[in-house]
C-alpha cells in the first residue's frame, strides 16, 4: 500500500507539472500568440538571432515542441532557410534547459503567490493579452508547487530496496536508462518533466553521477521525436527541419552517453550545488551540443536534402516560378500567371471531386481533396513570396497592377480550397455517414449548382488569362444569377419543410449550409472579372440605387 501512494504521488507530481507546463503555453500563446509566431518568422535572418529567437519562444511558450513546429511550418512556407531552421532549434533546446535550471533554483515558495497573482489577473482582465498573462503565472506556479510534490513524493524512494536493487542495475547499463528515459520523455512529450523527476530523485539519493547523466541524456533525445512524428505527414521542407534536431541530439548523446562518468565527475568538482546536478548536465550538455553543431548546420541542412529529397515539382512544387527572371518583371508576371492557372485547376479537380461524392456517395472521392487542398496552400504561397521578390521601383506601373491581380486571384483561390475542403466536404460525409438523401428537387438544385459552379471557374480561368471585358461582365451578371439561385433555392426548401417532406426535414441543415458555400465559392470565383470590369470603366461603386 505504501509502494502504491508514492507512486500515486509521483505520477500525481509530474501530471501537475505537464498540466502546468500546458497553461503556460496556452497562456502566452493567447496573450503573445502572433507577435510570436511572427518574431519567429522575422527573427530568422541571421544566425546570432536565428538562435536567440529560438531561445526566447521556447522560454515564452515553455515548450521546444512547439517552437519546433512552428519552425518546421515556416520552412514549409519557405519563409525559414533550412540552415536558420536548425540554428533557432539549438536555441530552442537551450530554451528547455534554461527553464529547468530556473525551476531548480528553490523559488518553490514563489508558488503560491503566483498562482494567487495569475487567478488574480485573468479574473480582473478585459484583455485577452493578460488574461493569457494571468493563466501563464498560474501555470509557472504549478510547475514550481509540481516540483515541491515531487521531492516530498520521492523522499520515501529513499528506503526502497526494489528501487536501489532496480537503479543499480541500470546504473551497469547507461544505455538502457538511456531508452527508458527517451520513452519517458517521448510518452510526456516533455524533457523538463524528466528532468525535474530526475532531479527529485538525485535528491533523495538514489540515483549515481553517471546515471544521472544517462538519464538526462535520454530525456534531451526522447524529447526530439515528438516534432517528428507531428511532421511525418508535412512536406520534405518541415520534415527536414524536425529530422536535424533529432540527429544533433541522437549524435549528442552517442558522443557523451561512454563518457557520462567522467562527464559527471568534472561537473561535480565544479563549484555548483551537487543536489542540481541533474538541471546542470542538462543545460552544459545542450550548450555543447549546440556550439558544436552550429558552424555544421549548412551541412546538415545540406545533407538533409540529399536524404529527404524535395516532392518532384510536377507534383507538388511550383514548375513556373524562375527566379533567374526576377529582374524581368513581364516574365516573371507571366510565370506566375502560369503557376495560378494550375492552382486553378487543382481548385477545379477539388471541386469535380466534391460534386462526384455528392452524387454517389462514394467518400472515396473526399480523401484527395486534402491532398489537394495542400497543394493549393503551397503553391499560392509561392506565388506571393515569388512576386514580393519583385523590386518595386524598378516595376511599371501596369506591372504593378498585374502583380496585385495575380496575387490577389490566387488567394481567392486559396480560399475557395478552404471551403471546399472544410464545408462542403464536411457536410458530404455527414450526408454518407448518416444514410441522408435530399428530396428530388433539393438534390437537381444543389447539382444544378455544382455544375455552374465549375463551368464558372472555367470561365474565371479565361478572364484570368485574356482579360476579356465582356466575359468579366458575363461572369458577374452570372454571380447574380447564383445568388438568386441561392435565394430561390432556399424559399423551395422552406416550402418542403412546411408541407412536411421527409427528406427535407432530415437535410435541412446540409442543403442550407451547402448552398451558402457554393454561393460563396462563386463569390470567389467572380473576384478575378471586377479588376477588368474596374478598368473598362463599367463598376459602379455601390449596389443601392441613387435616390429618386
Amino acid at each position: 500500500m505504501q509502494s502504491t501512494i508514492v507512486m500515486v504521488n509521483l505520477f500525481g507530481a509530474v501530471a501537475l507539472l505537464l498540466f502546468g507546463l500546458s497553461l503556460v503555453k496556452d497562456g502566452v500563446t493567447r496573450a503573445f500568440g502572433s507577435r510570436l509566431r511572427a518574431g519567429l518568422a522575422r527573427g530568422t535572418s541571421g544566425s546570432l538571432r536565428a538562435f536567440a529567437t529560438g531561445l526566447i519562444a521556447t522560454l515564452a511558450l515553455q515548450s521546444s515542441t512547439a517552437t519546433a513546429l512552428m519552425t518546421a511550418s515556416f520552412a514549409e512556407k519557405g519563409l525559414i532557410r533550412s540552415r536558420m531552421a536548425q540554428i533557432a532549434l539549438l536555441g530552442a533546446n537551450i530554451g528547455t534547459a534554461v527553464t529547468a535550471w530556473i525551476v531548480a533554483l528553490g523559488i518553490g515558495w514563489m508558488a503560491p503567490l503566483l498562482i494567487f497573482a495569475g487567478v488574480v489577473m485573468q479574473r480582473m482582465s478585459r484583455s485577452s493579452a493578460r488574461e493569457g498573462g494571468g493563466i501563464a503565472l498560474v501555470g509557472i506556479g504549478m510547475m514550481l508547487l509540481s516540483l515541491e510534490l515531487l521531492g516530498t513524493a520521492t523522499a520515501p524512494m529513499r528506503e526502497s530496496e526494489a528501487l536501489a536493487a532496480f537503479l543499480g542495475m541500470l546504473d551497469d547499463a547507461w544505455p538502457v536508462a538511456m531508452i527508458i528515459s527517451a520513452g519517458l520523455a517521448f510518452a510526456s512529450s516533455s524533457s523538463l518533466a524528466v528532468v525535474m523527476l530526475v532531479l527529485s530523485l538525485s535528491s533523495a539519493g538514489v540515483l549515481s553521477p553517471g546515471l544521472i547523466v544517462a538519464l538526462v541524456l535520454g530525456a534531451n533525445l526522447g524529447h526530439a521525436f515528438p516534432p517528428v512524428v507531428a511532421t511525418l505527414a508535412s512536406s520534405p521542407a518541415a520534415r527536414r527541419v524536425t529530422l536535424g534536431n533529432l540527429a544533433v541530439r541522437a549524435a549528442g548523446c552517442l558522443v557523451a552517453l561512454p563518457l557520462a562518468g567522467v562527464n559527471a565527475d568534472l561537473l561535480q568538482n565544479l563549484p555548483l550545488p551537487r543536489q542540481n546536478l541533474p538541471v546542470d548536465v542538462h543545460l552544459l550538455f545542450n550548450l555543447v551540443v549546440a556550439l558544436i553543431a552550429w558552424p555544421f548546420a549548412g551541412v546538415l541542412a545540406r545533407t538533409l536534402s540529399r536524404f529527404v529529397p524535395d516532392d518532384e515539382a510536377d507534383e507538388t512544387g511550383p514548375r513556373y516560378l524562375d527566379e533567374a527572371v526576377l529582374d524581368t518583371p513581364v516574365m516573371a508576371l507571366s510565370g506566375a500567371t502560369r503557376e495560378v492557372l494550375r492552382v486553378g485547376d487543382l481548385i477545379e479537380a477539388m471541386l469535380i471531386r466534391a460534386s462526384s461524392a455528392f452524387d454517389t456517395n462514394d467518400v472515396n472521392e473526399l480523401h484527395e481533396i486534402a491532398r489537394l487542398e495542400k497543394r493549393v496552400d503551397l503553391l499560392q504561397q509561392e506565388v506571393k513570396i515569388f512576386l514580393s521578390r519583385l523590386g518595386r521601383e524598378r516595376l511599371k506601373k501596369e506591372d504593378e497592377r498585374r502583380s496585385v491581380v495575380i496575387i490577389d486571384y490566387a488567394i481567392n483561390l486559396e480560399h475557395m480550397g478552404d471551403i471546399i475542403e472544410k464545408g462542403l466536404c464536411e457536410q458530404i460525409r455527414k450526408k454518407v455517414s448518416n444514410g441522408l438523401h435530399f428530396s428530388d428537387e433539393g438534390y437537381r438544385e444543389l447539382k444544378s449548382l455544382f455544375d455552374l459552379t465549375i463551368d464558372n471557374l472555367r470561365i474565371a480561368q479565361t478572364i484570368f488569362v485574356s482579360r476579356n471585358a465582356d466575359l468579366a461582365r458575363h461572369l458577374i451578371e452570372v454571380k447574380v444569377d447564383v445568388r438568386h439561385m441561392e435565394k430561390r433555392s432556399a424559399e423551395r426548401h422552406l416550402e418542403r419543410l412546411r408541407d412536411g417532406l421527409p427528406e427535407s426535414l432530415q437535410t435541412s441543415s446540409l442543403h442550407l449550409d451547402m448552398l451558402r458555400d457554393l454561393k460563396r465559392i462563386n463569390a470567389h470565383i467572380a473576384s478575378v472579372a471586377y479588376p477588368i470590369v474596374e478598368e473598362s470603366g463599367l463598376l459602379t461603386e455601390s449596389r443601392l440605387r441613387p435616390p429618386g
